[in-house]
């Protein structure tokens, strides 16, 4: 284990190792000016007219004047001023809100790294001792600040982020929340002056704030709640009572023509339902390498290499019984839908002959499984 995952590893075990756990909830955006803070000042709002005692740890308006105002009236915890390299700067005062311990608190900026000399080199730290302490969080991050995302970020903005999250920070929270805008309502709201100052407008129109990179910044925050929301799910929610996720099983054999259309249609099927897939090509004795032509084995190869491309995982098996590897992948991917070509000159025109196959619809119906036979 590297010294950055003991360090990871150190703050979730102090996170949870009391019952006390305050409650931790993040909003996530993909991008600056989206909202994040706006919304989190909202909630403190509704929560102090509820008689909840909440205050303000740390907040980051960006001198966006419909975020300033909500400050008003909200009870916030004074900033520490430290002094560093010549210039007095503030920071999170940890120690008087462990000190007022409120019921919840509000910390902005949850990738911030710290002055160095705090106790904790990372904001997320921070959070972490007090929800230890158990004080709820209400908090907020970019997408970009996603260390498992950081690379992506990159190839799609040309810039790497340094102020980054551990993935695992994530999983602390009890709820995450995506904060989402359109493309063209971000670009607007550039260029009304609502995220940066005027005379960053038109640099951040040729950066950052292009349509298309917004696009995909804005799918990577959508996957990542949608991934967040899916382990809540699996964890809270009683398997007998979760929604089923589908995934698809492509069979296929050594037909060419065939296999590609089994390959793409389960594609188009999976991306449809926004489901896992498999690619799984059975090679029985008479398909071994010295009783099939190179075209077949050059063709296999090749529609393999497609399923890749398109997003399968590819699961090559040697065994003479057919429709029981079928069976048996199926049940250990928890496969909800196997898909299998129109029998021509192939394997599967074997399986038809026999009781094979009505075998395979027995197992598949008893366990749920759907059977698509694609033309």
């Amino acid at each position: 284990m590297t010294d950055k995952e003991h360090t990871v590893q150190h703050y979730l075990h102090l996170a949870n190792k009391t019952s006390g756990r305050g409650k931790f909830k993040i909003y996530i955006g993909m991008s600056a000016g989206v909202g994040k803070t706006y919304r989190m000042l909202q909630e403190a709002h509704n929560l102090l007219r509820n008689g909840v005692n909440i205050q303000i740890g740390y907040v980051e308006t960006h001198s966006r004047k419909e975020t300033q105002a909500l400050i008003e009236g909200l009870p916030a915890i004074p900033r520490k001023q430290v002094f560093y390299k010549g210039k007095m700067l503030e920071e999170m005062d940890l120690d008087s809100i462990l000190l007022l311990n409120p019921e919840w608190v509000i910390v902005d900026e949850l990738a911030h790294t710290n002055i160095p000399g705090a106790r904790h080199e990372k904001r997320w730290q921070d959070v972490a001792e007090l929800l230890n302490a158990g004080i709820n969080v209400i908090s907020a991050v970019n997408i970009q600040h996603i260390e498992s995302i950081n690379q992506q970020v990159k190839i799609i903005t040309g810039v790497e982020v340094k102020e980054r999250v551990p993935d695992s920070v994530l999983q602390m929270a009890d709820e995450v929340v995506n904060i989402d805008l359109t493309a063209d309502e971000l670009i607007t709201r550039l260029k009304e002056g609502k995220i940066y100052d005027p005379s960053k407008v038109e640099t951040a129109l040729k950066n950052f704030f292009q349509s298309e990179k917004i696009l995909q910044l804005r799918e990577l925050a959508l996957k990542e709640v949608t991934s967040q929301v899916e382990r809540k799910v699996e964890i809270e929610v009683p398997r007998s009572q979760q929604m089923r996720h589908e995934n698809f099983l492509a069979c296929i054999s050594t037909n060419d023509e065939i296999a590609r259309k089994v390959i793409r249609k389960t594609a188009r099927l999976a991306s449809y339902y926004h489901g896992n897939w498999y690619v799984l090509y059975v090679q029985a004795p008479r398909e071994n390498a010295a009783r099939i032509s190179l075209a077949s084995q050059r063709h296999l190869i090749n529609n393999l290499k497609l399923a890749t491309e398109l997003g399968a995982e590819v699961l090559q098996v040697h065994d003479a019984r057919i429709a029981q590897v079928i069976i048996d992948t199926a049940i250990e991917k928890r496969v909800t839908t196997v898909c299998i070509g129109k029998p021509h000159i192939s394997l599967f025109r074997i399986i038809l002959r026999t009781n094979l196959f009505n075998q395979l619809l027995k197992t598949l119906s008893s366990n749920d499984i759907d059977l698509i036979i694609l033309s």
